[in-house]
């Protein structure tokens, strides 16, 4: 039996691609970025004309399912809450909407990831690595079109994120996958952390989702038996 296509849009260095290709997909991805990290086929470009193209010439029926990561910087919790404040950072565009709007067009069954602050979506489910066993924190949140699944329990963290805040610094069992100063973590404890080792590239790994996180959810899809029902 061939696996069932996955397109995974905003792909970065493949975080969400690794763990949907061990759930069982075959995996393509579309980054605007050269990402010669990324360990499946890429098509390098626009995402959302990728998409756009793809439904305008029907081959988006190929893919059982389409995951979208698209940029969170706008609205996550670290740029409306201490970067905005200190006035770090730039403009960032809100590519939420219009990510949303043309996965509905396309009638597959779809998900759009995105870090907790304000982004606009359903938190249909929501991740967290203490789930998983990892060395992160990570929340991330999801919304799910065309398709449901039951949420999990949210397990009590084991203490802090490790690093310096606000002048204190503060132990635990969780490392800070985020930027570079206050304590973080080195690239090694990074990988490790996220369950990720093959991209050393700080801001690939800064920016992936675990791998732990896409598998769980393709499991849960393909288990359901989700895949006929969106190909018949």
């Amino acid at each position: 039996m061939r696996s069932p296509k996955l397109l995974d849009l905003f792909c970065c260095a493949g975080g969400a691609g690794v763990g949907y290709d061990r759930a069982g997909f075959a995996v393509e991805g579309v980054d605007i970025v050269a990402r010669p990290n990324y360990p499946f086929p890429m098509h390098r470009g626009d995402a959302l004309e990728r998409l756009a193209s793809l439904i305008a010439s029907g081959d988006i029926e190929q893919y059982a399912f389409v995951h979208a990561s698209p940029p969170c910087q706008d609205k996550c919790s670290l740029t409306v809450g201490t970067n905005r404040s200190q006035g770090w950072g730039g403009q960032h565009v809100d590519l939420v909407a219009p990510t949303r709007d043309l996965l509905e067009r396309s009638g597959r069954p779809y998900l759009i990831e995105q870090p907790n602050g304000r982004a606009e979506i359903r938190k249909d489910l929501t991740l967290c690595g203490e789930m998983f066993g990892l060395g992160v924190i990570r929340h991330r949140n999801f919304e799910l079109g065309g398709w449901a699944v039951e949420r999990p329990a949210h397990r009590a963290h084991r203490g802090r994120v490790r690093g310096w805040r606000h002048g204190v610094y503060y132990d635990g069992p969780y490392v800070a996958a985020y930027g570079n100063g206050g304590g973080k973590p080195t690239v090694p404890e990074l990988q490790q952390a996220l369950g990720i080792t093959w991209t050393d590239v700080r801001e690939e790994l800064t920016e992936a989702i675990p791998p732990a996180y896409s598998r769980w959810i393709g499991e849960q899809f393909l288990t359901a038996g989700r895949v006929l029902n969106a190909v018949a």
